[in-house]
């Protein structure tokens, strides 16, 4: 199967993007990455004979790269065409942002911590005591340099 993987990989990069890169995976799988467009594809055997696993996901500044995004379950002898069309439909999943969601839609929602998400940007007490503390500690050292204490 990991030989089959392997040249349906190469052949579905080529169909997806110009400049690829194929390579094998530590859990026997096999990633097409697309360094241009920022996104990566991997194929992996999945539980049926004749099924693979693929998903979709980001490449990272840097070259890491990102969590899956998303993922289908595809047959490997419906030949290249039908994978490069769950693969561009994966990829385009992708390519969505969480904040270009509109509500409701599944996308990632993210809760204000703690009481900073309540308030504003307003400096605490706290912070104020801290920084008055600082001041008195310098003040008493250039105090005590120039000898006035």
């Amino acid at each position: 199967m990991s030989g089959q993987l392997r040249e349906t990989a190469s052949e579905l990069a080529g169909l997806l993007w110009r400049e690829h890169t194929v390579y094998r995976d530590r859990a026997g799988g096999v990633v097409i990455r697309g360094e241009h467009v920022q996104r990566w594809i991997s194929l992996a055997p999945a539980g049926g004979r004749d099924e693979v696993l693929v998903r979709a996901g980001r490449i990272l500044d840097g070259g890491t790269t990102a969590p899956a995004r998303a993922e289908a379950v595809a047959r490997l002898c419906a030949g290249s065409g039908e994978l490069a069309a769950v693969c561009r439909r994966l990829l385009s999943e992708t390519a969505v942002t969480p904040t270009a969601l509109p509500r409701g839609s599944g996308g990632v929602q993210r809760k204000p911590r703690g009481r900073a998400g309540t308030r504003g940007r307003h400096t605490s007490l706290a912070s104020w005591a801290v920084v008055a503390a600082v001041v008195a500690v310098i003040g008493i050292c250039l105090a005590s340099t120039t000898g006035r204490i």
